[in-house]
């Protein structure tokens, strides 16, 4: 393991790349989750900050991680982690509200599943010091065969879109993002569990 801890830059782009069908070998799920692990803490260690505009555009999760909760240790521990299967498409977008502020923009979460799909969408506003995103879906759209059969707002919102921004932080779903690439994303949810996106051109 000390060379996924050393080298986690790599694993995470073999997985990014096998992924995609590219030929790299695909790493392990276990083998992924000391990588995302060691980027983690890397972050941390080199109080990495990353800017807002490069979070933006459109990327596809790849691998994510389940947590569950344990009594004794009075805490939680991250599954096993699993990736994507490819017949299911999920894709996660930021976009930036430039009249407003380079912090603030909107949350696109996109599910497909033929012929099905769930869009869910919300405000975002960024913290760069901690790459904080923080994010809240105010609408749902659900199509079939590619016909829009729902599309209104929602009530699983924690805060009305004009009260959004004055909420903290703390009170609403968050990623905490700890390594950021052109090609590929990484963060903890704020329920903590770990994700891997990719992007899509």
């Amino acid at each position: 393991m000390a060379d996924v801890v050393s080298d986690f830059v790599t694993v995470l782009s073999q997985a990014a790349a096998a992924y995609r069908g590219e030929k790299a070998t695909r790493p392990s799920a276990e083998i992924l989750v000391q990588a995302l692990l060691a980027a983690e803490k890397t972050a941390k260690q080199q109080r990495l900050n990353y800017g807002f505009e490069s979070l933006l555009g459109k990327w596809r999760l790849c691998f994510a991680t389940g947590t569950k909760k344990v009594r004794e240790r009075g805490g939680i521990v991250l599954g096993k982690g699993l990736y994507v299967p490819k017949f299911v498409t999920i894709h996660i977008s930021f976009n930036a509200n430039l009249q407003q502020n380079l912090d603030k923009g909107e949350i696109a979460n996109q599910v497909e599943l033929f012929p099905l799909l769930l869009k869910l969408t919300g405000p975002i506003q960024y913290q760069g010091k901690k790459n904080l995103l923080a994010f809240d879906f105010h609408n749902m759209l659900i199509s079939l065969f590619g016909r829009v059969v729902y599309n209104n707002k929602i009530r699983s919102g924690k805060v009305e879109s004009e009260d959004f921004y004055s909420q903290p932080i703390a009170k609403l779903p968050f990623f905490a993002f700890f390594i950021v690439t052109e090609d590929f994303i990484a963060a903890r949810g704020r329920g903590g569990g770990l994700a891997l996106w990719i992007r899509e051109n």
